[in-house]
This record gives structure tokens, C-alpha cells and sequence, in this order.
């Protein structure tokens, strides 16, 4: 099937639809202008000045034991704040609008979605726009983390934590259950830009039972044979093509 081909599968499969449902990662936001994790040029892939790999960087024992060289790092490499919304967000915000699109489900912190000004966002891994305070319970805005020096402390004393799930962290159980609705009642689901290799986000695809999954993303994944439409490009110019944007 030519590439013309399966978006014109896409439009048919979105235009019979109703209850579309998103699952999204990282891929969606490069075209924004934020890394993902895992390709080439990923922040995987790149050394950190601090004798420690991203992936222990961004762990809960790291974030506890070094939380200076911990925040050093999250402003440099994880907060991005002047990104705007693709066309992939943008067309999500589309198909939200014509009633098609019942949630999102996205592995992002970034909170490009909601820029984009779509309503229904499932956010597994959290937002870099909520803080909250260790001790007391305080919420505090990014603002408060960007704008300070070293550890941004609570007005209690306590220690600030980014409202993100870092590694040795479990998801947001009530967010969790409610992907899990979405995902198996939905009669098509889309999922991009994501490897589908980390759990437990990339197993809610198992509980998707409906007519029409899409698959679309850069690199192959371990589902791409369970796919009805698989499109290995990017996902902001498929968007731009389905919505006419």
C-alpha cells in the first residue's frame, strides 16, 4: 500500500468514527523542537556532567540523594517552555472539536496538548507546569521552579517536586484506570510517535478491542503487524495531511 494510500485508509477509518482515542510519546513532540529519548540524537544518547546517565538522572533515589545536580540537569534538558504545538497537536485539537476524538492519552510532560487547546488529556507521566511541595502538600507553578537557583524550596522549608513520574516511580493509578477505559472501548485507536517499549504505558495497547488500531511513527514497533494502517513518517506532516491543515 503507497503512502497515498493509507492516509486515504486514515481519512476513511476517521471519517466512520466517533470514538477515536490517542495514545501518543515523545515523537509527537520532535517536531516541536523537544528531543525524544531514544533515537540517535535522543537525550539517551548524549553525556550528562555529572559521572551518571540520564536514566539514573532522572530517577526518584537520584532525584532524592543529588536533588541540585537533579534540577541542573531537568531545566537544561526537560523543561521547554517556548515549544509550540505541530500540526499533529493542532490536528488532535481538530478531530477533539468535530466530536470524533474522546481522549488523549499522551507519555508527555510537556503539556503541548493543552497549548494546542485540547480538553481530555491523560497525562501518565505527569506535567512539567505542576510542582508540588514534598512536605506540606503546596502546589507551585514552573515559573517557581525555573526562576530560582539550586533547589526551589517551599515556603515551609520543604523540598519542590516536578508532578512528573521519574524511573522507580509508579503511574498515576486513577490516570491509569481511565486510559484503560478509553483504550478498550474505543472502536479506533491511533497511536504515534512512541517505540511502545516502556511499561506499563506501552501494554494499554493490549486492551484495545475495536475495529480500526493505526500505527503511526518513524521506527518500527513490536505491534506494527497487528496495525490495520501503519505509516512510518512523521507525524506532524500525516496530520497536516488527514485535517487539511
Amino acid at each position: 500500500m503507497s503512502s497515498n494510500e493509507k492516509i486515504d485508509k486514515l481519512k476513511e477509518i476517521v471519517d466512520n468514527s466517533n470514538n477515536i482515542v490517542f495514545f501518543g510519546g515523545a515523537g509527537v513532540s520532535t517536531e516541536s523542537g523537544i528531543p525524544d529519548f531514544r533515537s540517535n540524537n535522543g537525550i539517551y544518547n548524549t553525556e550528562t556532567e555529572y559521572g551518571a546517565s540520564p536514566e539514573e538522572i532522572i530517577s526518584h533515589s537520584y532525584f532524592i540523594k543529588n536533588p541540585e545536580k537533579f534540577y541542573d540537569y531537568y531545566r537544561k534538558n526537560l523543561i521547554f517552555q517556548d515549544a509550540k504545538p505541530n500540526n499533529c497537536h493542532i490536528g488532535l485539537k481538530k478531530l477533539e472539536d468535530l466530536g470524533k476524538l474522546q481522549a488523549i492519552i499522551t507519555q508527555n510532560i510537556d503539556g503541548l496538548h493543552q497549548k494546542a487547546g485540547s480538553e481530555n488529556v491523560l497525562e501518565l507521566h505527569g506535567s512539567i507546569y505542576r510542582n508540588f511541595c514534598m512536605k506540606c502538600g503546596r502546589p507551585y507553578l514552573i515559573d517557581d521552579v525555573v526562576n530560582c537557583e539550586g533547589i526551589p524550596r517551599c515556603k515551609c522549608g520543604g523540598m519542590i517536586k516536578p508532578d512528573v513520574v521519574l524511573y522507580e516511580e509508579p503511574l498515576n493509578q486513577a490516570i491509569l484506570s481511565f486510559a484503560v477505559d478509553y483504550i478498550s472501548t474505543c472502536d479506533t485507536l491511533i497511536v504515534g510517535g512512541t517505540s511502545l517499549i516502556v511499561n506499563p504505558a506501552a501494554t494499554l495497547i493490549q486492551y484495545f478491542k475495536g475495529k480500526d488500531l493505526v500505527i503511526i511513527n518513524k521506527d518500527e514497533t513490536h505491534y506494527d503487524s497487528q496495525a490495520d494502517v501503519l505509516i512510518n513518517d512523521n507525524i506532524g506532516d500525516v496530520f497536516k495531511e488527514l485535517m487539511d491543515l
